[in-house]
């Protein structure tokens, strides 16, 4: 871009871009670097598409392989979600959470839901708890309780709450509770996306999440609905009103998930929990919408269409 600077500057480097010196007395010129505009999301919008197809082709593919294959993915998410979690935490405003018996915890609440269900889930996470109460005891009061609660925080809402889709693969037709779920979530972030990025105009919680607006929250709604309305009456054989109340249920839970995860990073300051994946931050940031809806899942997946 080229910009007419005044008569008779002195040459130099001037605010906006470089000047060329000049020893005349005509207009000089002042050569300004161009500027790339940032995406209204700020995120390599490509890059984003493109880790999210290869997340979804590896969460098909472990349930149609093997569906109890689905737990070592959950696993293994909740893992790299843990420790993002954790090092942000630390990093950010100092909180030293109890790692090590969040990473065992978490494995232990994931495992025993295959032979034990929810009574063995509920038992982990209280056996973690205590864990957490005692692995701090050493490091003395000081900031003992915002320790602890930091580690309880992280102990109920990653790996508590991704057992519950666990639990959704466990019956027979659990594949197809899976993509149930996984569908509507997918249809609901996809239309508060499209719809947001080309309407938003009126802010939803501007001093939490300022791009999240009301535009794109009806998108999400529509989507979300007639993705539980498809897949609820086709795949699980559920009555159409099953299927708006799961859609609707699902909308409401992502959308909080999302603004939740928005509230804790702006509290402790960060953009991202981590850089693990292009175009969306950390593993973590795209953790957000499913766990608190994977157990929304589950609820009323059960009582919609009851396990044989």
């Amino acid at each position: 871009m080229v910009v007419a600077g005044e008569k008779n500057a002195a040459p130099g480097i001037e605010s906006g871009g470089l000047r060329e010196p000049s020893a005349s007395t005509t207009q000089d010129v002042v050569l300004v670097p161009a500027v790339k505009p940032a995406s209204k999301t700020g995120r390599n919008l490509g890059a984003a598409v493109l880790v999210g197809l290869l997340l979804g082709a590896a969460i098909l593919a472990s349930l149609l392989w093997a569906r109890h294959l689905f737990i070592v993915v959950i696993g293994a998410a909740v893992a790299v979600s843990t420790v993002e979690t954790a090092t942000a935490f630390r990093r950010a405003r100092g909180i030293k959470v109890a790692l090590t018996p969040l990473l065992v915890g978490g494995q232990a609440m994931l495992w025993v839901s295959w032979p034990f269900g929810l009574d063995g889930v509920l038992t982990a996470f209280v056996l973690t708890v205590l864990a957490c109460l005692l692995w701090r005891v050493p490091g003395g009061s000081e900031n003992y309780l915002r320790d602890v609660a930091g580690s309880i925080f992280v102990a109920a809402y990653i790996p508590l709450f991704a057992t519950f889709a666990a639990l959704l693969v466990l019956p027979e037709d659990g594949v197809l509770r899976v993509i149930a779920f996984m569908l509507v979530v997918i249809g609901s972030d996809t239309g508060g996306y499209a719809v947001g990025a080309l309407l938003g105009r009126h802010p939803m919680a501007p001093r939490i999440s300022p791009k999240k607006s009301w535009e794109g929250f009806a998108g999400s709604l529509i989507a979300g609905v007639a993705a539980g309305l498809i897949v609820v009456t086709l795949l699980l054989g559920g009555q159409w009103w099953h299927g708006a109340l799961f859609g609707v249920a699902l909308v409401a839970t992502a959308t909080l998930g999302d603004l939740l995860e928005s509230l804790v990073k702006r509290d402790i300051g960060v953009k991202d929990m981590g850089t693990l994946l292009p175009g969306h931050g950390g593993l973590m940031d795209r953790m957000d919408s499913l766990l608190p809806s994977a157990m929304v899942a589950w609820v009323l997946l059960n009582w919609f269409v009851p396990v044989a």
